[in-house]
């Protein structure tokens, strides 16, 4: 491309100030953020910039997430408007129709009982789905091996072992001596 037509600038990082490594705080890394130089993909005297220099404003995770929330905020206002307020001062405003004051206490209980059953029942069936202690299960699968016998004709073409459990028998060697 033309130089006059496209004016790139690149961003290089500064050279480093001593060969020891440098340490920023983050109140120094934002203002030299803030203080640096736009990088401008395109020529100002040219008009308009490319396709793909423009800016093509904020992405929907962004707007996802500041209208939830919003909402969120707004929500929990009116719950605590409509739990904490008599119903004198409501029906003053206009508002004649509300739930029962017994659902502000009754949602919240319910929910917070709710998960405390869940993680009790999720936790009883892992439990359920653990063999017992006494089963083999718990110390062989179907990927446990043996080690290889090995003979020292083959000492030169050996091959490298597969991974393999440790029997047990050889572990309570280990930990605990021959007995």
């Amino acid at each position: 491309m033309d130089d006059g037509v496209r004016n790139t600038r690149e961003w290089s990082p500064p050279p480093p100030a001593s060969p020891s490594l440098v340490v920023r705080s983050p109140r120094q890394t934002v203002s030299r953020l803030r203080t640096r130089r736009t990088h401008r993909d395109w020529d100002p005297s040219l008009g308009r910039p490319s396709f793909a220099a423009r800016d093509h404003g904020p992405k929907p995770s962004e707007v996802y997430g500041f209208v939830g929330s919003i909402t969120t905020v707004i929500a929990t206002a009116v719950y605590l408007a409509w739990a904490y307020t008599p119903e004198p001062c409501l029906r003053s405003l206009g508002i004649t129709y509300v739930p029962s004051k017994y659902w502000a206490l009754a949602v919240p209980s319910f929910v917070i009982v709710a998960v405390a059953l869940s993680m009790v029942i999720y936790i009883g069936l892992n439990f359920l789905a653990t063999p017992p202690p006494t089963s083999f299960s718990t110390m062989f699968d179907e990927n446990s091996r043996e080690r290889m016998a090995f003979s020292p004709a083959m000492e030169e073409e050996r091959p490298i072992e597969p991974i393999l459990d440790i029997g047990v028998v050889q572990i309570n060697n280990l930990m605990f001596g021959d007995t």
